[in-house]
């Protein structure tokens, strides 16, 4: 009921001209799905509560036999929300707007029926053509990871990577430790885990984290746990038992020759046919969680805001609010005894602030909230409106509202590539005080020629639905697109310095120039970004490195370049975890970080130094490591002088140039000069798995896989040997597979009885005659 309230409410202020079309439709949907999400709640309460958590359908639901939290939905709650049935290719209004608000077990009325057969049918011809892809899928993941085999007890690292506690939006807190807890579990700890209010230590660095400690973790409230990963793993073939942990079929720790590579294709592979082929689940239910507009403490503490600027501005009823008009705020939780960090995050552009800087607050205190459908340009200077490059019909175009009589400026994308449309704030004397590029699609709020106070909204445009990634892939395309580490067809252009935007108002061949100056080390990077691309920054706004500058999605080699490895790393795991979990597919972290692992196998040759590469080569990491450990304590010859040994360019070891000069000098000989030699430098390289399973070491593997031709010539060219290390090229020449009891130091293993053993069973043969 209060859904259908809001929903009139929603027609009425777009009658009234308060919101767009867009925007009311996009509030219709949301409203709706947050009903729905709330009824599910309802639904699954009464359920579990009902005959002592014995309710037949809620016990087949939790333990994971049959069904998900989606039908029990639709079974008991409401259909929700159906997709349209549309080409592939529009996202507009992808969605009716009228949910089916029936359930199955009160069955659905003739329309409701007619509208669902949609999606059924969908759902029928989907599932055809998606067992290929997922099937292409494994087969792709299990030939780039055949070879990660246990080889060894541990590797001795001492990297690994931090598991945090992260709560969700709509999730409780048992939960969110639930979570967490199933992320430590079975994993090694990498340094002592200690509770900093006792000061016990509750775990000790490289030991597993069995049910009983992960407890003690979550009872003593530790957010973050430094765990050993396959991803830091340190060995030169296959991986070590401790950073890979607990087997997950024997619940033990892994044995040494457990394929684990070919284990985490499949477990990834395998749920792949029950991920959806496009966005929607469910036989065409519109997927698609509410968003929510604001951010909630999850902790008492002390709140810290970086990079904050605000402004004060009263709203409509005359209440004065506080706006964050700064876009690279951070507001950071600690706590407020021991000042640990407890938890970070973004207040975006625009957002309404309930708290300030230094004040302790209470668990669930709102910090700020922000309208979710729309974005307002804010002016931060009074002064005088001006218009630049807003012609009508060229660069924007009048929306009639026929109920109010008036009309709003829209500005469209404009053939004309120099004209670029602005407003500019100027004071009395007409000195341009602060100007604002509008993006394709604001909505402006002034006319030209109007005086504005600090704090008017200049323009809105609506907030992109699906969090700045034009379209949404959802499903199996998703997952493909990540582990083949694609780029996106629009990337964002993303800031790699801390630093001051400044945007050139000249526009050279549809692109504006936006210049990020870091003002302490003084250096720049320019970035062209066409003009129909929303700008996320405005002239003068601070960035941090690694914050988008435009809309779209950030590319993970954009990730790798500036945030580095372990982010892109972390970022490929947690996006793919998201698409299964999304689907209520629950798959360990520990898989996705084999496959990973294998993808950043390769570094790229920056500077050769002395050593044998060559720049821009493409080599392996335990070539390059290799190498570089050989070459570090030897000379390079720069001058031979009087020696017959050695030639200028040769690399020698220092005994050898001692041993030389020393015979050199009792001849009265010139001495060898030389110099350290210069171990090379690279940079980690992110590769598809298909590309990463070309070019494993060995070709009978990548061969056996694809472009078998291009593969084999490529051997013959290089005079390649294959060493056999892999299981794959073993079943192609019909040994026996170095996993299992296979690996080679089970094989040469002799089975003798001990000789004290033998002596002992001797001796007791001889007291039992004596006797």
């Amino acid at each position: 009921e209060a859904g259908r309230e809001d929903v009139e409410a929603y027609e009425e202020q777009r009658q009234m001209g308060v919101m767009s079309e867009a925007e009311r439709y996009n509030s219709v949907i949301n409203r709706w799905t947050e009903a729905n999400e709330e009824l599910t709640k309802a639904v699954m309460t009464r359920l579990e509560g009902d005959q002592g958590g014995f309710n037949s359908v809620y016990m087949m639901l939790d333990s994971g036999a049959r069904g998900s939290r989606e039908q029990i939905r639709q079974l008991c709650g409401m259909r929700g929300l159906m997709a349209k049935p549309q080409k592939s290719g529009t996202t507009v209004k992808a969605t009716i707007e009228n949910p089916i608000l029936a359930n199955f077990k009160e069955g659905l009325s003739v329309l409701e029926y007619f509208i669902s057969t949609h999606g059924a049918r969908k759902g029928l011809a989907d599932t055809a053509l998606k067992t290929a892809d997922a099937g292409y899928l494994t087969r792709r993941l299990v030939d780039v990871a055949q070879d990660v085999i246990v080889t060894e007890e541990d590797c001795g690292t001492l990297r690994g990577l931090t598991a945090r506690y992260v709560k969700g939006n709509n999730q409780d807190e048992a939960a969110a430790w639930d979570d967490f807890k199933g992320r430590l579990l079975g994993r090694v700890a990498l340094v002592d885990v200690v509770d900093e209010t006792t000061g016990d230590i509750i775990a000790r660095g490289g030991e597993e984290l069995t049910e009983a400690l992960c407890d003690a973790i979550a009872h003593a409230k530790i957010r973050q746990v430094e765990i050993r990963s396959v991803l830091t793993c340190e060995s030169k073939r296959g991986i070590c038992v401790k950073c890979y942990g607990r087997n997950l079929a024997t619940s033990k720790l892994v044995q040494k020759g457990e394929t684990v590579g070919i284990i985490a294709a499949q477990s990834i592979g395998e749920p792949g046919t029950q991920l959806t082929l496009r966005t929607f689940h469910q036989g065409g239910v519109a997927s698609g969680g509410a968003e929510s507009a604001k951010i909630v403490s999850q902790n008492a503490g002390r709140v810290a805001l970086e990079d904050l600027r605000v402004l004060k501005v009263k709203d409509e009823s005359g209440e004065e609010q506080t706006v964050v008009i700064s876009r690279s705020t951070m507001m950071v939780l600690n706590d407020a005894n021991t000042g640990l960090q407890l938890e970070t995050y973004q207040v975006p552009y625009g957002a309404h602030l309930y708290v300030a800087d230094g004040d302790i607050i209470e668990e669930g205190t709102k910090i700020c909230s922000w309208d979710p459908l729309s974005t307002s340009m804010i002016s931060e200077v009074a002064g005088r409106v001006e218009f630049n490059g807003i012609v009508k019909d060229v660069t924007y175009t009048l929306e009639e509202n026929v109920e109010t009589d008036s009309s709003t400026c829209v500005i469209i994308d404009t053939r004309d590539r120099t004209m670029n449309p602005v407003v500019r704030v100027v004071d009395a004397e007409g000195t341009i005080l602060k100007t604002y590029d509008l993006p394709v699609g604001a909505r402006l709020q002034v006319e030209d020629g109007q005086l504005v106070e600090s704090g008017s909204i200049i323009a809105k445009m609506d907030r992109i639905v699906a969090g700045g990634g034009g379209d949404i892939t959802g499903g199996l395309p998703r997952v493909t697109e990540l582990f083949e580490a694609r780029n996106t067809s629009n990337p964002a252009a993303v800031s790699e310095i801390d630093g001051v935007v400044s945007i050139r108002q000249k526009v050279k061949r549809g692109m504006r120039e936006v210049v990020v100056t870091n003002t302490k080390h003084g250096d720049s990077r320019t970035y062209a970004i066409s003009i129909s691309k929303q700008l996320l920054v405005q002239d003068g706004d601070s960035v941090r490195a690694g914050m988008p500058l435009s809309d779209g999605a950030i590319t993970p080699s954009a990730i790798l370049a500036i945030e580095g490895p372990t982010a892109v790393q972390e970022y490929i795991v947690n996006e793919v975890q998201d698409v299964y979990r999304a689907q209520g597919v629950k798959i360990n972290d520990k898989h996705f970080e084999v496959i990973v692992r294998q993808m950043m196998r390769k570094v790229r040759i920056v500077d050769s130094g002395d050593t044998h590469f060559l720049e821009q080569d493409v080599v392996d990491r335990t070539e390059f490591n290799a190498e570089n450990d050989w070459i570090f304590d030897k000379k390079y010859v720069q001058n031979p002088g009087g020696s017959k040994l050695f030639k200028a360019g040769q690399i020698v070891s220092s005994r050898e140039l001692r041993d030389e000069n020393s015979s050199l000098r009792r001849h009265d000989l010139p001495l060898v000069e030389a110099r350290d030699a210069r171990p090379a430098t690279a940079d980690q390289v992110l590769q598809g798995i298909t590309s990463a399973a070309l070019q494993t070491q060995s070709f009978m593997s990548a061969a056996s896989f694809q472009e078998t031709t291009k593969v084999l010539n490529d051997a013959a060219l290089r005079a390649k040997e294959d060493e056999l290390e892999g299981v794959k090229e073993n079943v192609i020449c019909g040994h026996l597979i170095p996993a299992g009891t296979g690996l080679p130091e089970f094989q040469n293993l002799e089975v003798r009885q001990a000789p004290d053993q033998i002596e002992a069973e001797v001796m007791a043969k001889i007291e039992a005659v004596k006797k």
